[in-house]
């Protein structure tokens, strides 16, 4: 399979490197600003492309997307270009890592402490979520709650749009481990928005690291 890694130099996104580099024999395409800096430990690895770029740049986008099975993009801003670029060249899976509570879905203690310490959803990013789910793509977009590291901690729980998002944390692990299974499962969760969150947290009301 042909995996395009957008914004590869995240958190996020550097673990789901090295998990399908040690898991799979896929192809990778790592795509982030300085790439070739930020990310040139990978360099030696013959199923590895590395590539300097940003979000805005539809036309190395355009250039690089073509005949990738998935692309994962490690943050839900600049998705237009994104969006146009997969639309032209007819590659159509996409895995989004995106927040919680753009729909308000976000309630109780913990929904009171998430908006105290992010405030509201800006337009630009509810605008950007609305491209996406118009956007014709079979898409996943991940409403991550607030996210910690633990290695070997991968439990995840899931919501759907429309249900009150509950879990107030969840491991980087996990979030990767929600990719893989979804890159496993290629029928799973299409042109679905999907909360995500630690089994047990929610009876948190706030991350428990707070």
């Amino acid at each position: 399979m042909n995996v395009l890694i957008l914004g590869a130099a995240g958190q996020i996104s550097r673990q789901l490197t090295e998990r399908l580099q040690q898991e799979t024999d896929d192809q990778l395409t790592l795509y982030a600003r300085n790439a070739s800096t930020r990310l040139n430990h990978y360099a030696k690895n013959d199923r590895v492309r590395i590539v300097d770029g940003d979000f805005s740049n539809e036309a190395l986008l355009e250039k690089i997307m073509p005949k990738q099975d998935v692309v994962f993009v490690d943050s839900d801003h600049d998705m237009v270009p994104i969006i146009k670029s997969m639309r032209k060249t007819g590659v159509k899976r996409i895995i989004i890592a995106g927040v919680l509570g753009v729909y308000g879905e976000v309630r109780g203690k913990f929904g009171d402490w998430n908006r105290s310490m992010i405030g509201d959803i800006t337009a630009e990013r509810k605008q950007n979520l609305q491209a996406i789910e118009q956007s014709g793509l079979d898409y996943t977009y991940m409403r991550m709650t607030w996210l910690y590291n633990q290695p070997g901690n991968v439990s995840y729980a899931t919501t759907q749009k429309g249900q009150p998002f509950i879990g107030a944390q969840i491991t980087r692990e996990a979030i990767v481990q929600y990719v893989l299974d979804l890159m496993a499962n290629p029928t799973r969760d299409i042109k679905a928005s999907v909360g995500l969150y630690e089994p047990g947290s929610e009876k948190l009301d706030k991350p428990s690291f707070y």
